[in-house]
């Protein structure tokens, strides 16, 4: 018998736990019914690249299940995971119902955060699925045929049935996943090897049967332990109804009133986005480390699987001002990641260091969260680590470790060089296919030394605050005047001719851009807004290149311009909605005197691109980064400058929005007459005082107060168009200036 009897009794004990579990996730405050508006179908047929999927967790937990098929108009779901290691990352296990656990065709779909439902077609099979943190919870309907269905690795590892239990492993690169379940009844199981390691078929007696289990990333004894704590008993209801109070405890965090059905399902669903990562590993004070290989105890949970690139501009902001306890453990968790591994990670996954994209934005992260508050978290040594990231690690696209001879360039020179035109690389160092990307590479990298200057003042270190405010500068040296753009150069200081902002770089052609390209590239400068405004010749000229921006043609086909950049989807002129860098560009319109066309720009990428349907994402939602954007606009501010501790106004969407801080404060935005006509700002009052600027603080908010904003059909071109009104946006700027 399992040390753990989980078939046995317990009744009246479980229902107590369900109860109390249940009351304590409504939380003091009461609970609404959020949830109800949350469709996780939104952008389950993707644009061009990666469908969002219909995931059912529990916010920010280590299980996280959907249905394994291509998007939401595959005809057939071939098997569901028993959760995934990270976003967008391996599936780990597989069930599906049959004897043969083959694909089905599917109907009669139910997608909610906390459950999921499906029918399938032939034999009338009905799955049930609902989660808790560190575990799932199955149940099979079978109302033409016996109960049967077929568990199997899906990533290299093994399964084992024995005593009543189902046991496994599988293992991601240095991360081994183990579970631990039991049936509901008792089951017949014959055992064949698979590709990836062990098939079950399961057979049972009866027109049901539930299949329930933990999650370890340490053991499979822990994912029994784990399994006994959070569903010691048969209760499938009770486990659903809870996780539906821990997601209306969640998503009431923020209360919109006002707008329509379809913009509340569009906001909620992008909140609920915003929770999916990163997921806490912590089991019983200890949690796996796949940066060193070990387990370790911390009184503080331990945080894994983010993609800073993506998720520094909105979504860790988001998450700040909502979380910030929970942020600060997170930080924490990188700063662990540094001294378990040697390096500062950018994208850290649970199966450990990924080299992806370009960049050392934990830099911005780091320093957002301290200028909004965040201080229980070891600045020293999360400096320590992005400062040798910057200075003694590779600068190179989609690597991770020790510079090399083009960095030794980069440091001394301010930029990333680029090859001409037909030239042969030379650095073996340079990913094959990501190229060297020099106008991203040095335009981030830009960004990321200005915030760590920032952190070198706080840690009273002036040499190191020169030495960085300078490199902040670099993205000077790629600014080509005569043709108002970010421009890539040869390392003899040449620009690169002939080039094509538009079109040059790309896919299989990363020599010069990445994911996106010059047009957009221009304007990825957050920590010097003032300074590239002063290049172009002040900032009648900025906004006409802004102008030029959203009208400029792509110069071809959309298939050929999407074949090239295929990340760079919705656009609008040469501006791309699906993709992270621009997120902020509508919103510099407010630094040159012009907010009006940030509120209309603003409403017409929300109305066009983020709608309540299968294709309502415009690009890679990467796991909460684009669904943050979509939470911060409707409510209608955003925040442009990580490390800045202030936001933007834009253009509300709702008659009303209610924060819930977690210091027990509420922050109201109140858009008087707002509607799809009464897009633009005619005054703004914060706790009854006038502003003439289109900005507030981070304080504003975590005092708790009340922004009025009366909304009209025409715009107020008076309001915000003084220099001085602007908001702060220059090198020189002191982020502790705008604390209070």
């Amino acid at each position: 018998m399992s040390r753990f009897d989980l078939n046995r009794g317990g009744g009246v004990r479980v229902a107590v736990l369900l109860g109390a579990l249940l009351v304590a996730m409504a939380g003091a405050r009461g609970v609404s019914a959020q949830v109800e508006y949350v469709d996780p179908t939104i952008g389950n047929v993707s644009i061009l690249l990666v469908p969002t999927r219909p995931t059912v967790y529990m916010p920010n937990s280590m299980v996280r299940v959907y249905p394994m098929r291509e998007d939401a108009l595959s005809v057939k779901t071939d098997s569901f995971p028993l959760t995934i290691s990270s976003h967008r990352q391996p599936e780990v296990f597989s069930i599906m119902p049959g004897a043969e656990g083959a694909p089905a065709a599917y109907d009669q779909e139910v997608t909610t955060p906390y459950y999921y439902s499906a029918r399938f077609d032939g034999s009338l099979t009905r799955v049930e699925f609902t989660a808790g943190r560190r575990c799932g919870y199955f149940r099979f309907t079978f109302p033409k045929e016996a109960a049967a269905l077929v568990l199997a690795n899906r990533q290299p590892g093994a399964l084992h049935f024995d005593d009543g239990a189902v046991t496994g492993e599988e293992h991601v690169g240095p991360l081994t996943i183990y579970i631990y379940g039991r049936f509901s009844a008792p089951v017949h199981v014959k055992a064949t090897k698979s590709e990836k390691g062990d098939r079950l078929a399961v057979s049972a007696q009866g027109s049901s049967l539930e299949f329930r289990y933990g999650v370890s990333f340490i053991s499979v004894a822990q994912a029994e332990k784990t399994l006994h704590e959070e569903i010691p008993a048969w209760t499938f209801d009770r486990v659903k109804e809870a996780g539906k109070a821990r997601w209306n405890q969640v998503l009431g965090q923020i209360e919109v009133e006002g707008g329509t059905e379809a913009q509340k399902r569009v906001f909620y669903t992008a909140l609920y986005r915003s929770y999916e990562r990163m997921i806490d590993i912590t089991e019983d004070g200890q949690y796996y480390s796949s940066f060193d290989k070990k387990v370790h105890r911390d009184p503080r949970p331990f945080y894994v699987d983010n993609w800073l690139w993506d998720t520094f501009r909105a979504l860790e902001p988001l998450q700040t001002l909502l979380n910030p306890q929970m942020e600060a453990d997170k930080i924490q968790s990188y700063v662990r990641m540094y001294e378990q591994s040697g390096i500062m990670p950018t994208f850290a996954l649970a199966s450990g260091n990924y080299a992806c994209m370009n960049g050392n934005h934990a830099a911005p992260w780091f320093a957002d969260a301290w200028f909004k508050g965040i201080h229980n978290f070891d600045l020293k040594t999360a400096y320590e680590g992005v400062r040798q990231r910057s200075l003694e690690d590779t600068h190179l696209p989609w690597r991770l470790g020790p510079k090399g001879p083009l960095d030794d360039f980069y440091n001394a020179h301010g930029y990333m060089p680029a090859l001409r035109p037909g030239e042969q690389e030379t650095d073996p160092m340079v990913h094959p296919f990501e190229k060297r990307q020099p106008v991203p590479v040095t335009l981030e990298n830009s960004l990321d030394d200005w915030e760590i200057a920032q952190m070198a003042r706080v840690l009273n270190k002036p040499a190191d605050e020169k030495l960085f405010l300078g490199r902040a500068q670099d993205y000077k040296n790629l600014f080509r005047a005569d043709k108002e753009l970010m421009w890539p150069k040869d390392a003899e200081g040449n620009w690169i001719e002939p080039m094509d902002p538009k079109f040059s770089g790309g896919l299989g052609g990363r020599n010069y851009y990445d994911e996106n390209n010059g047009y957009t590239y221009t304007w990825d400068v957050a920590q010097d807004f003032n300074g590239l405004i002063a290049m172009m010749g002040g900032a009648a000229k900025a906004e006409a290149n802004l102008d030029r921006l959203f009208t400029e043609p792509l110069g071809r086909s959309r298939y050929q311009f999407q074949a090239k950049f295929p990340d760079s989807t919705s656009m609008m002129g040469q501006f791309s909605m699906g993709n992270e860098p621009s997120f902020a560009i509508p919103y510099i319109y407010n630094r040159v005197g012009a907010p009006w066309k940030t509120q209309k720009l603003v409403r017409t990428l929300l109305h066009a691109f983020f709608t309540d349907t299968l294709h309502g994402i415009p690009g890679d939602e990467d796991g909460g980064g684009m669904s943050a954007f979509v939470v911060f606009s409707m409510l209608g501010f955003y925040p442009v400058t990580p490390g800045i501790p202030t936001y933007d106004i834009g253009s509300p969407i709702f008659s009303k929005a209610t924060i819930h801080l977690k210091n027990g404060k509420d922050f109201v935005i109140v858009a008087h007459n707002t509607s799809r006509d009464n897009k633009y700002v005619e005054s703004i009052r914060l706790n009854g005082r006038a502003l003439d600027q289109v900005w507030f603080r981070h304080s504003d908010i975590a005092n708790g107060g009340t922004l009025d904003i009366t909304m009209g059909n025409t715009p107020n071109t008076a309001l915000g168009a003084a220099p001085a009104s602007f908001p702060p946006d220059s090198l020189n700027v002191n982020p502790e200036g705008y604390v209070r």
